[in-house]
């Protein structure tokens, strides 16, 4: 049961931290670090991947509408200019499925610690509040089917980035989105829509590589902690994509930057001084 409470917080920081500007991975990793579960290595670096799934869902179910090509009343326009929104996706995904793939392995060796995510969520934090006070960029872009291939290439390139732990995939997306042109929701939308297939090929990724290291076999404990953790991670995000999408209609990113910050320092202090 301690397990199963556990796998429900982890799916609540996941939830939460998945969508806003904050670095879910980093948070999932500075939990670990006062919050282990009782499983094994590879479970859990498999886990903190897989739970992303039930966040991936989130998106899907909200914005089913939009993302689906056929049906809802669409018109062959409408299907034409969802495709070709989902086409801007693929291209924006291209830097770090390369990427990632390649240098996964060594990304986990080096830099998945709580040093890294704590400067990390600094450095980030500062370039938001940076880029709102500036108000840097032509915003001009309004509408997510307004973003062009070469804007969704550059997209992809800030979120190169966030394999960088403690930096966000959200707050990457959105940084680069903001810095050449997009409003901020549609920043947000587009960051929504790019989760779907970055995180679902993480997560494969991940599967594969736990499956061939200790083959096709989850224990019960194992399965319900997997189960939990991503459908409460599901539930959360629901709202809280809901509720961003609310908040940035009426205010800017700083407070994220400035929560960043706070928190940087925090964890810096906590595993220099009493760790």
């Amino acid at each position: 049961m301690i397990e199963i409470i556990k796998a429900i917080l982890f799916g609540i920081v996941e939830g939460i931290t998945e969508w806003l500007p904050i670095s879910s991975t980093g948070h999932m990793i500075l939990l670990d670090d006062f919050v282990n579960l009782n499983v094994s290595d590879a479970f859990y670096e498999m886990f903190e991947v897989v739970i992303q799934l039930g966040a991936i869902l989130a998106v899907v179910v909200i914005y089913f509408k939009t993302i689906f090509p056929w049906g809802f009343g669409k018109t062959k326009t409408d299907t034409k200019n969802t495709l070709n929104l989902w086409g801007k996706i693929l291209v924006a995904c291209l830097p770090a499925a390369v990427i990632g793939i390649l240098f996964d392995d060594w990304l986990d060796e080096h830099l998945y610690n709580s040093i890294v995510v704590s400067i990390a969520l600094i450095v980030y934090g500062i370039i938001f509040i940076i880029i709102e006070n500036k108000n840097i960029g032509s915003k001009d872009t309004k509408e997510v089917n307004k973003i062009t291939y070469k804007q969704a290439l550059e997209i992809g390139a800030f979120q190169l980035l966030a394999l960088i732990p403690g930096t966000s995939r959200s707050g990457s997306t959105i940084i680069g989105g903001l810095l050449i042109g997009l409003e901020r929701s549609v920043a947000a939308e587009f960051t929504f829509f790019l989760a779907i297939p970055v995180m679902a090929g993480a997560s494969l990724l991940k599967l594969v590589k736990y499956f061939l290291k200790v083959g096709f076999v989850f224990s019960g404990l194992e399965l319900a902690i997997l189960c939990v953790g991503s459908i409460v991670a599901f539930i959360v995000s629901m709202f809280v994509i809901k509720f961003l999408m609310n908040y940035i209609r009426k205010h800017d990113f700083k407070v994220f930057g400035y929560y960043r910050i706070v928190l940087g320092i925090l964890v810096l202090l906590y595993f220099l001084l009493l760790k």
